[in-house]
């Protein structure tokens, strides 16, 4: 994955939303012919108000504006604001909008979970932000804690073609086909700067394991830090041997996990593994302050990876995903300096003390949680890919 970073870039770290949407907004302010927007979630709150008042002004200016959400992940934004997005113009388009009732079918749950933005072929959005609001959090708890990055140079059109593709094939299914893509490739952006940048996709055809094997590459080359931040974490087996051989190294590798989550059968499966890898030397740290949501990484204070992706069977082996890669130092500095200060606020440090010392409850749920995720992946037709062995 090395070889396939593209110099010329000037990348900007965004750290929640109170960062993001404000960056956001003022490229899409500034559009002057088009605007593509993909989200897993739209939520209908300040957020989601803010950045929809944004894409249909741009729309009334005469800017195409095409946004794409999941239809499950967005199944919740109300008709009246759909609405009013397609009355300004703004091309509107659900992925896979036929959930109505559960059943364990790969088809199901293969969604659309990418976070991305391009506005006029000139700068690209790239991370975990969903559009809703950093306070749209149960009471008690502090703000939604995530990245994103903003990208200009080379890999801007790279990033607008996919999701041109990825619109084109979402309309064709929906019979949308006035929503056809028309316009030529956008001209090739210069170079702006002198960061190098990956962008990865995951999707079921030809980049089904490039984000995973980015991630592996950077452990297994690591040779003095590690710092992961994931929301749902839930490794694989070559995933896990490739942490326990860095720490085998020498390499000091921290994880950052959630303290309190939204999913607890995915939370407390990820739990069952805390023994495992303490006592293999890795670094567990919870954090409690509010809703983790990162999905990032760094390596050797000089590889980053901010993106949408969780290292979970769900993200590798089923969702379409989207992770930038940045070999930077002073890009990773600034994201490893933001994560150990989220460490310090909001996170609790675990040892193999305080599990051995956990009620027989507790550990019997964690590990009926593991067991029934073993069991639904193992139904999906991804056992083998994703082994969950210990």
């Amino acid at each position: 994955m090395l070889s396939e970073l593209t110099p010329g870039h000037c990348v900007r770290l965004l750290c929640c939303g109170r960062e993001y949407f404000p960056a956001l907004i003022e490229d899409i302010n500034a559009a002057v012919s088009e605007v593509h927007l993909e989200t897993y979630i739209f939520a209908d709150d300040v957020a989601g108000r803010s950045v929809a008042q944004a894409l249909a002004l741009a729309a009334r200016r005469g800017a195409r504006v095409r946004l794409l959400v999941d239809g499950f992940g967005a199944r919740d934004l109300p008709a009246e604001l759909a609405t009013s997005l397609q009355e300004a113009g703004v091309q509107l388009l659900f992925f896979r909008p036929e959930v109505t009732r559960f059943k364990l079918r790969r088809h199901r749950l293969r969604r659309l979970h990418r976070k991305l933005a391009v506005i006029d072929g000139r700068v690209a959005f790239v991370g975990g932000i969903n559009v809703v609001d950093d306070d749209n959090v149960p009471e008690g708890l502090a703000f939604r804690f995530d990245y994103a990055a903003r990208v200009e140079g080379p890999l801007v059109p790279t990033i607008l073609g996919v999701m041109r593709r990825m619109w084109e094939l979402v309309a064709w299914v929906s019979l949308r086909h006035r929503y056809r893509d028309d316009r030529a490739p956008p001209p090739p952006c210069l170079p702006c700067g002198d960061q190098r940048v990956a962008f990865l996709i995951r999707d079921n055809i030809r980049h089904r394991q490039d984000i995973a094997q980015s991630y592996l590459l950077a452990i297994r080359l690591a040779q003095h830090e590690i710092v992961l931040a994931n929301a749902y974490f839930l490794p694989g087996l070559r995933f896990r041997r490739a942490l326990r051989e860095a720490v085998a190294r020498g390499v000091r590798v921290t994880l950052l996990l959630q303290g309190r989550s939204d999913h607890p059968l995915l939370h407390y499966a990820t739990q069952a593994l805390y023994g495992a890898l303490l006592r293999q030397g890795v670094r567990v740290l919870e954090y409690r302050k509010g809703f983790l949501h990162a999905k990032v990484a760094v390596v050797d204070g000089f590889w980053a990876t901010v993106g949408s992706s969780n290292i979970d069977p769900f993200s590798l082996l089923l969702a379409k995903e989207a992770n930038l890669v940045v070999t930077d130092p002073a890009f990773a500095t600034e994201l490893s300096a933001s994560l150990h200060q989220a460490m310090a606020d909001g996170a609790v440090e675990l040892h193999t003390e305080e599990l051995a010392h956990m009620p027989w409850l507790a550990r019997l749920r964690r590990w009926l949680s593991y067991g029934v995720v073993r069991l639904l992946v193992g139904l999906a037709g991804y056992g083998q890919q994703h082994d969950l062995r210990n």
